[in-house]
């Protein structure tokens, strides 16, 4: 018996992953032709956000939304908001690469109150209601208990473009490579905080996030108990231009590695 909020966003989230995963099995057939996936991908993920905007709104037609595609729609007044990323993972999915997410967050004046990341490849479901604890399916989560670097595995996105956070990035790989277990690049950050709330990671940081990507991993982190703040300290996340995420072992450790090594670089 999930709570209500979350079967909202569970019935939405499966709709929309129906279409996704049906253009996906399309993906392979595009990587042939001199036009590309790209505009394809670009349809999908559009697709993708109206199923659920339709099935929100049906649902909780008093709440205001954040999307990734469209922005801000519904009251401004509104005390409650959706935030909604159809597609996190899109360069993996253009690529026929199976590792995708649908994330959907509540937030409630202000504050980040429920949260879901769908996987639809693998049929995971990881969600968390403040005060409830986070969950897989029907199973309990927690961070890991894992209190030293040299066993850490950690996880990043890095910036591509001229995005910004790269030279930031760059100069953090050296020390985390030396000092840890390893380090995964797997390319949607709604997983990556999903993976250290489930245990699979111990930690996670990145540099130039939207709230779309993290608002819903905020949650299943801080209820999986863990801790989640800027990269800096600063208790923004999801509005700030960095992102760390940890095992309350590992949060203080890793924060600082990755400062003293950017501010090494600097």
């Amino acid at each position: 018996m999930w709570p209500a909020i979350i079967n909202v966003m569970d019935n939405a989230a499966r709709k929309a992953a129906r279409s996704l995963l049906h253009d996906f099995g399309e993906v392979e057939q595009l990587q042939v032709s001199r036009k590309g996936p790209a505009d394809f991908v670009s349809e999908a993920d559009r697709r993708a956000e109206e199923i659920i905007k339709i099935e929100l709104s049906k649902a909780r037609p008093d709440f205001a939304l954040l999307l990734e595609e469209e922005g801000s729609v519904g009251s401004k007044d509104a005390t409650d908001r959706w935030i909604v990323d159809p597609l996190d993972g899109t360069t993996n999915f253009l690529h026929g690469i199976p590792h995708f997410a649908i994330s959907i967050a509540h937030e409630q004046n202000g504050e980040l109150v429920a949260g879901m990341v769908y996987d639809p490849c693998r049929d995971e479901t990881f969600w968390a209601v403040k005060g409830s604890g986070c969950f897989l399916g029907n199973t309990r989560l927690r961070v890991s208990a894992r209190d030293r670097l040299d066993v850490a595995i950690l996880a990043t996105g890095v910036p591509f473009g001229d995005r910004p956070g790269k030279e930031e990035l760059l100069a953090a790989l050296a020390p985390v490579m030396d000092r840890t277990a390893g380090l995964r690049r797997f390319g949607a950050a709604s997983l990556d905080l999903a993976y250290v709330a489930a245990g699979r990671y111990d930690a996670f940081w990145e540099f130039g996030l939207s709230p779309w990507d993290v608002a819903a991993g905020i949650v299943l982190i801080r209820e999986a108990g863990g801790l989640v703040s800027e990269l800096d300290g600063r208790a923004d996340p999801l509005n700030g231009d960095t992102i760390l995420a940890a095992n309350s072992a590992l949060y203080d450790p890793v924060g600082k590695m990755l400062r003293d090594a950017i501010q090494a670089n600097r």
